[in-house]
């Protein structure tokens, strides 16, 4: 792996922006109060420095350039992405930020859960042992993970607000003494080598300028012998960037979702393998038989629910919901209520959720790329 530029942290300037931007809010019960909570120049400045990556720069003119330019800002892209993005995120997904299969019959949030005990599963994950989660989110995959499997979990987080809010829910649910959080660059972790029993990334990764350079930090910071468990986001090898079409799904995805540098399921297998791991187990579970896609509450196919208590989620995420949602925040900005620029992340989200459906559905894309892989004694 070629040696790149890692960002330079600055824990305080975080916190000192996370605070002029947040304020109390992250002690908001719901993901929609905490929206309408945000310091309007702090919302500006996130919005103005996130979207300047994308702001006039199409499929169609995109260059290596544009792309390496990403990359070298990718905590501050990530982390910006976040600071607008987890209060919406919260309100139409709920507090475990990714996708899963669906059996007959299940509701989405037990499908959800079900994913994740799929993983400590695949993991081997017992009472007891020390697992750190990379990308952490609000934690809302770490309470359920920690619940199933008995285990004790730190979890590592760029963005100060979804610690804080990840901090509380643990609180509220009596598991402090299980669960942790704190703020890092999953490209350059201050934990020190052979830490963790188990490491596990939940569609975190993504986020990251080289797989190989944060696998690499996963396998610095595992004990000999220990397991890493990941659901990784790639582009299939089906992908070809020669395409136009392709590449908006690409671009859509990563603009919609805060991601630098979205790579082939191919690239990513090497990474894994670069860093020093033994892979055990490879999967796309997007290409298992299910009766549902992992996309339709995206596209909003209400007939294929799973529970009637799912309405409301496909609701918020159909078209018209979404549509509705850009007219409400629209209204709230012009009153003064929502600060300028949430309902331009809003549309950003739905460009993002149309990107996504349309690469499932081509087979361009997976949210679930499952590797099992081990650092060896």
């Amino acid at each position: 792996m070629a040696p790149m530029a890692l960002e330079t942290e600055d824990h305080s300037r975080d916190a000192a922006f996370n605070k002029a931007l947040h304020g109390k809010s992250a002690a908001e019960r719901a993901g929609f109060m905490s929206m309408l909570k945000k310091d309007p120049q702090a919302q500006k400045a996130a919005v103005d420095e996130y979207f300047k990556h994308w702001d006039n720069k199409s499929a169609e003119t995109e260059t290596k350039e544009t792309r390496e330019a990403r990359r070298a800002e990718y905590a501050t892209l990530t982390k910006h992405y976040y600071n607008l993005a987890t209060d919406l995120y919260e309100y139409g997904w709920g507090c475990s930020f990714h996708f899963c299969r669906f059996a007959y019959g299940e509701g989405f949030y037990q499908a959800i859960a079900r994913h994740e005990h799929y993983l400590a599963h695949m993991m081997g994950l017992r009472d007891g042992m020390k697992v750190l989660d990379v990308g952490c989110g609000v934690g809302g995959p770490a309470r359920e993970i920690a619940k199933f499997a008995g285990v004790n979990i730190v979890g590592l987080n760029n963005n100060d607000y979804q610690i804080e809010r990840a901090t509380r829910y643990a609180a509220k649910e009596g598991m402090s003494n299980q669960l942790s959080f704190t703020k890092g660059d999953f490209m350059q972790m201050s934990f020190p080598s052979n830490s963790f029993d188990a490491v596990y990334a939940i569609e975190a990764t993504v986020h990251a300028p080289s797989l190989e350079g944060v696998y690499s930090q996963i396998f610095r910071v595992l004990k000999p012998g220990g397991i890493f468990g990941v659901y990784e986001w790639f582009m299939t090898d089906q992908y070809d960037n020669d395409n136009p079409d392709h590449r908006r799904i690409r671009l859509g995805i990563e603009q919609g979702d805060g991601i630098s540098n979205m790579v082939k399921i191919s690239e990513g297998l090497q990474a894994i393998k670069n860093a020093g791991f033994v892979l055990e187990v490879h999967e796309d579970l997007a290409d298992r038989q299910d009766v549902r896609p992992w996309y339709y509450p995206l596209a909003g196919d209400f007939s294929m629910m799973g529970s009637v208590w799912d309405l409301l989620t496909i609701a918020r995420l159909h078209k018209y919901g979404r549509g509705a949602i850009h007219k409400f925040v629209g209204g709230l900005e012009m009153l003064g209520i929502a600060s300028k620029g949430t309902q331009k992340t809003a549309d950003s989200l739905a460009l993002a959720a149309d990107s996504l459906v349309a690469g499932g559905r081509q087979k361009l894309f997976t949210p679930m790329y499952l590797m099992i892989a081990r650092k060896p004694e």
